[in-house]
């Protein structure tokens, strides 16, 4: 079967949907959950021996246990593609916590009264307000999509705006038990837990899961004697998640970026379309203007940059960023930081706690556009022929 070329392409679509989602419900996608059973044996040494990972596979579920490396600047989505808030986690928490033991179906009153039984046994104060039950909705939305629960009668965006509003959902708490990782139930507290987590007891798992997970690896980011090693096995690495992921590595002095030439498997790919996108590919160029990556620019300059080239590109951007520098400046930052492409500071040499500063980072060479694609406006601008996309 190693020889079957579409035996691999069907490992190989298989694995980038793990990747993504760790926990994989037959009835979101049949044709992907048939090749993960089909190819379930391979796909487990593949996690297990290369990625320190643990595939978990059952009769309509699977779920990818990732451990080794935990990226920065990863949070859950709603469907929008809007990370969530501190708040919406704290419901998130306490309505998994309330419903891992089932039942298998429950109203949405008596699970609101379990939640709020769960959040006075943790010390949690719950208002009940307009925001708290908006927040609850959000949370319970993410369940509903990950294949958690499903609505049975009625529907909970109701309650968002009446606290009287009821519906009868169905429950999978065998799922919601898969959420948790082991380690969990192995650390005493949140400080052991992190502990854990940054543990490397297998460097060759950890730096490959690393690649794996993160934009970029720079040279920083690990220790002489991880980048030499890196550096070493960078050939069987490339082979590695050529295999399992169709990825490249682009390897620096800097560091090694890791690109997927399908533009899918990040949930942030860049160079991306949109306001935000085109904006945060313009501002790269802009802030390298002769190469230069070194210099920390602070937050006001970074906004004066980002009012002219929204002035230069109002055509096309969206109008209410455009209208508001300092949010699309914001929004542009977050993302760049996101993909190691730049990093962020308060303070400075010199400098007070209160003033921000931000800088290139030397993947974001990689994404300085020409002229020609600057003055096109945003309409299919991208980096690299626009057929990578950093992930």
């Amino acid at each position: 079967m190693s020889g079957d070329p579409q035996a691999a392409q069907e490992r190989r679509v298989a694995a980038r949907h793990l990747l993504t989602h760790p926990l994989t419900c037959q009835e979101h996608d049949p044709d992907v959950f048939r090749l993960i059973r089909r190819h379930e044996t391979e796909l487990d040494r593949w996690f297990t021996q290369r990625l320190g990972y643990r595939l978990q596979l059952g009769s309509d579920t699977a779920r990818l246990y990732k451990a080794g490396f935990v990226p920065q600047g990863r949070p859950l989505r709603t469907a929008s593609g809007r990370a969530l808030h501190r708040l919406e986690y704290v419901l998130l928490t306490l309505a998994i916590a309330s419903t891992v033991a089932g039942p298998a179906v429950i109203s949405l009153r008596d699970l609101v009264d379990l939640i709020r039984s769960s959040a006075a046994e943790a010390e949690i104060p719950l208002t009940g307000d307009g925001t708290e039950r908006r927040a609850l909705v959000t949370a319970l939305r993410w369940m509903i999509g990950q294949g958690l629960m499903s609505e049975l009668h009625a529907g909970v965006d109701a309650y968002a705006t009446d606290e009287a509003a009821d519906a009868v959902l169905k429950v999978r708490p065998d799922r919601i038990a898969l959420l948790a990782l082991p380690v969990l139930a192995q650390s005493a507290d949140g400080a052991d837990l992190l502990d854990r987590a940054d543990r490397r007891d297998a460097t060759r798992q950890s730096l490959r899961a690393r690649l794996v997970e993160d934009p970029v690896v720079y040279r920083a980011d690990v220790s002489e004697a991880e980048w030499t090693e890196l550096r070493r096995r960078l050939g069987e690495e490339e082979r590695y998640l050529d295999e399992m992921f169709g990825l490249v590595l682009e390897a620096r002095a800097e560091g090694v970026a890791v690109v997927d030439p399908a533009g899918s498997l990040s949930d942030r790919p860049f160079p991306a379309g949109g306001t935000v996108g085109h904006a945060a590919l313009l501002l790269v160029g802009a802030l390298r203007p002769d190469g230069d990556g070194e210099r920390w620019w602070g937050i006001p300059e970074v906004t004066e940059v980002m009012e002219a080239l929204a002035a230069g590109h109002a055509r096309y951007w969206a109008a209410d960023l455009v209208a508001a520098p300092d949010r699309l400046t914001r929004l542009v930052l977050d993302l760049l930081v996101a993909l190691r492409l730049a990093e962020h500071r308060s303070g400075g040499p010199g400098r007070t706690g209160d003033v921000e500063e931000v800088r290139l980072l030397p993947a974001a060479a990689r994404f300085v556009a020409d002229e020609a694609v600057r003055a096109e406006g945003g309409r299919g601008a991208s980096g690299a022929g626009g057929q990578a996309a950093l992930w």
